[in-house]
């Protein structure tokens, strides 16, 4: 559906109302049979209150912190391999035992990337064109690219540390698993990618999704939280090349799911998919460039987190159910900024699922419309490092991770057992 006009937020939300009264208000099934039929919702909200009490602003800064010490973590490097056994040893500090895929990766013969252009805006008053997903672009744009020039970075060290270029070769990418209590045989999947490159530290792009899954596998695994159904907390790898880990796992284990292995022994190595929740990049919400080239320095009054599905996608119904039921969530458990839904979900690792599973992208801008269009001027460029960002920017990050964790509670149907 092409529109000559951009829409606000306040027309989406109608259009998502009526949509979803046309469509039946019921959330998907799992959603619903994820509540405890024993506690009234105001006593599971109340449950889901005291979980997400136990996430920290210093610990997921911690976190990112931490993963920018492997550099941008550029997947085919000795710095992506060390920080893939760094979250793993995490994980399993936490509780979450976990696994790691494996596969291949070949460059495929492509045009080479255009060098980066210079930060101008570009000023497209009144035009609207179209963007990735669908989206349209319109205001003030600013090129966009991929930094390969490391004299752009400023600091030696990290320069050094993110010199070794990717070989192509073997590579690996670590999950873990809340196994459902009831039903361990069906699963939410919650990810974000862990490479990243530009010259940088990677700490948004996604240092800042990879912490909220692993702050997420932190309080879920602690030992008097219970499922019924099982989560699956995933760090892709190779995202930056074009979604290629979460394509290897797709491939690897689309057909395994819902089988016992061995038969008759409870355990299922891939449950059902009931819903994929990607986070790709939470920081940065300071509005479009100013026309002179400069953005905001502060996160701008009306950031919020945007909740993304993909209108053209074989599960678009569900996923559109979905993304509002987190925006629901967003309304009941996030402390400091609120929600706002898209259809135009693209280019992150949720995309190979899609057709499988209803599947959200969280995202700290519209991909298209504001990412896509140079509203972050820290996106692959060696800018985008933890000390750009201030309490503000990681709050956002936050409350995303608020979202999920309360949105996922909810579905899994999670007690805090006493």
């Amino acid at each position: 559906m092409v529109h000559t006009h951009r829409r606000g937020p306040a027309h989406l939300l109608a259009i998502g109302t009526a949509m979803l009264l046309m469509l039946g208000t019921a959330l998907p099934a799992p959603a619903q049979q994820g509540h405890d039929k024993q506690a009234g919702p105001d006593a599971q909200d109340a449950m889901v209150r005291k979980l997400l009490a136990r996430l920290d602003l210093e610990k997921y800064k911690a976190t990112i912190k931490g993963l920018t010490q492997f550099g941008d973590r550029r997947q085919g490097t000795e710095r992506n391999r060390k920080a893939v056994d760094w979250i793993q040893a995490q994980l399993e500090s936490y509780g979450c035992p976990t696994e790691r895929v494996r596969y291949e990766y070949r460059t495929p013969e492509r045009s080479p990337r255009p060098e980066p252009t210079p930060f101008d805006p570009i000023i497209k008053s009144g035009e609207v064109r179209l963007g990735p997903g669908g989206s349209r672009y319109r205001g003030i744009q600013a090129p966009t690219g991929v930094n390969t020039d490391p004299k752009l970075q400023p600091d030696a060290k990290l320069r050094e540390l993110d010199a070794e270029p990717a070989k192509d070769g073997p590579r690996e990418e670590v999950f873990c698993t809340k196994v459902g209590a009831t039903h361990p045989d069906e699963m939410y999947i919650v990810g974000a990618h862990m490479d990243g490159h530009g010259w940088g530290e990677a700490a948004n792009d996604d240092g800042s999704g990879t912490a909220l899954v692993m702050e997420l596998a932190r309080i879920f695994s602690m030992p008097d939280v219970r499922t019924d159904r099982s989560i699956r907390f995933a760090l892709w790898n190779n995202e930056e090349t074009g979604l290629d880990g979460a394509k290897a796992y797709v491939e690897q284990r689309a057909g395994l799911q819902g089988k016992e292995d061995p038969p008759r022994s409870g355990r299922y190595p891939e449950p059902r998919w009931l819903a994929m929740i990607q986070h790709d990049m939470m920081l940065w919400d300071h509005g479009m460039p100013h026309a002179d080239g400069t953005w905001n320095k502060e996160q701008r009054p009306e950031a919020d987190v945007n909740i993304e599905f993909q209108s053209k996608s074989l599960r678009a119904d569900d996923a559109m159910k979905l993304a509002f039921f987190f925006r629901d969530a967003n309304e009941k458990f996030a402390t400091d900024y609120p929600a706002a839904v898209g259809n135009h979900m693209t280019n992150t690792d949720s995309s190979p699922f899609m057709d499988f599973v209803p599947s959200l992208s969280l995202r700290e801008n519209e991909r298209g419309m504001q990412t896509g269009a140079g509203w972050n001027p820290t996106w692959h460029q060696p800018i985008d490092v933890y000390s750009t960002f201030s309490d503000k920017d990681f709050r956002l990050g936050l409350n995303a991770t608020q979202t999920t964790g309360g949105a996922i509670a909810l579905l899994s149907g999670m007690k805090i057992v006493e």
